[in-house]
């Protein structure tokens, strides 16, 4: 129980308080931005230097224009941002902050966005926009202490009926509201909180730290999420529309359950030398986690194969065998997918072919009938013989799909 006002979600050890601050107020489990290592970015200088947008740029622009200059008094002028994944006995919980210089006059509001790609986009300084991507939005009203959270997911294509601003995709989406539907809780800080208490912030006047929690799962937590990066901004008013002003770029956020299930496959190949090579165009089917039934993956040139962006977890993989070898690696295996991983960590799952060789042993009379012969490749499988010739003294024994090896075959003439 909270020995002060709080507006934590339920299920949450991250104290979210009434009058919003970073220390930790109460006895364990209880966490605060004080007790956690966060990832946390700082602001460019306030001043001339300052990292803002400009010439107009607005949340729908894909790739906002980046200029240099002082944020004015009456606008949000960042100091801070930071951002916490908790994981909790309940679920997992994304927990935000942002700090500025000083409470603007008007209206402000601050935006959280997440993207998966860590391309830079032709600015130079924030990401490439992908779907998916996602944009948390605090709106405050001008001297208000309760926030509301809102979030909107980056449409790639489609019609525009799906964008909450623009008319044409792409754009960001409808936006759905995380605190009336309980998903997300905020506050600022009402008082002062003194240099001592803020975690390294510096002295923190009313009104310019502000915090919130989001359930994970509705960013879809349930399943598998990974942004490489996130970075902070502010809006010169609530319209959705109104123009970018000042934004902390983008650091790498942490944020990724998700993984890769990587497979090598290699073969023998005498005409290319010793040892092992890469084998092309090899199938594999995948089973396991959130994939869809009927999952295949095909090794390209290097002979590697991967799936990106998967639940952490156990998979089974079964290489769909080629024409000509035989798996001398277990088929199928067990692939494990760790988190935080792509195709470039993750471990990957090794399966080897062995090219095939039939051999084939015949005896031709040169006399039609002036002999008879047995022919005898595997005594101990096939006894007597394996072939025997016929009339004219003719015939043949077949073995098929051998692996490499040595193989004695006796022929024994007119017996």
């Amino acid at each position: 129980m909270a020995s002060h006002p709080e507006v934590s979600l339920p299920g949450s050890d991250f104290e979210i308080d009434s009058d919003a601050n970073l220390k930790v107020d109460d006895p364990a489990p209880s966490i605060d931005w004080a007790s956690v290592s966060e990832v946390r970015k700082a602001d460019a200088p306030s001043g001339s230097g300052d990292d803002s947008f400009g010439q107009g740029s607005k949340e729908d622009t894909a790739v906002p224009s980046v200029v240099d200059g002082s944020i004015p008094p009456n606008k949000s002028d960042l100091l801070n941002f930071g951002l916490y994944l908790e994981e909790a006995a309940a679920g997992d919980f994304l927990h935000l902050f942002w700090h500025r210089v000083q409470e603007p006059s008007g209206t402000t509001n601050m935006d959280f966005e997440f993207n998966k790609s860590e391309t830079l986009s032709a600015n130079g300084v924030t990401p490439v926009r992908t779907a998916g991507d996602l944009l948390i939005q605090y709106d405050l009203a001008q001297g208000g202490t309760n926030p509301q959270l809102f979030l909107s997911t980056w449409v790639a294509s489609g019609p525009g009926s799906q964008c909450q601003a623009s008319n044409s995709t792409p754009c960001w989406g409808v936006r759905v509201n995380l605190t009336a539907a309980g998903d997300a809780t905020g506050s600022i800080n009402t008082s002062a909180i003194p240099a001592a208490e803020s975690d390294g912030l510096g002295p923190v006047s009313a009104r310019t730290f502000g915090e919130a929690t989001v359930d994970f799962d509705v960013l879809g937590g349930e399943g598998c999420v990974a942004f490489g990066s996130a970075y902070l901004k502010s809006r010169s008013s609530d319209s959705f529309t109104a123009a970018l002003k000042d934004f902390i770029a983008p650091t790498a956020t942490g944020l990724n359950n998700c993984g890769a299930l990587a497979i090598e496959k290699t073969k023998k190949h005498a005409a290319d030398g010793p040892g092992d090579h890469p084998h092309a165009g090899v199938v594999f089917s995948v089973t396991g986690g959130d994939l869809p039934a009927g999952t295949t993956v095909t090794t390209d040139a290097n002979g590697e194969a991967c799936i990106p962006d998967i639940t952490a977890g156990s998979y089974s993989v079964t290489e769909t065998v080629p024409t000509g070898y035989a798996v001398t690696s277990a088929n199928p295996q067990t692939g494990t997918v760790v988190e935080d991983t792509d195709c470039d960590t993750a471990t990957p799952v090794v399966f080897t072919n062995m090219p095939l060789t039939d051999i084939t042993v015949s005896v031709n009379s040169q006399i039609d009938g002036g002999t008879a012969s047995t022919i005898d490749c595997d005594a101990a499988a096939d006894p007597p013989f394996d072939a025997t010739t016929g009339a004219n003294g003719d015939g043949s024994f077949t073995k098929s799909n051998l692996q490499p090896g040595t193989y004695v075959c006796t022929v024994v003439i007119d017996p």
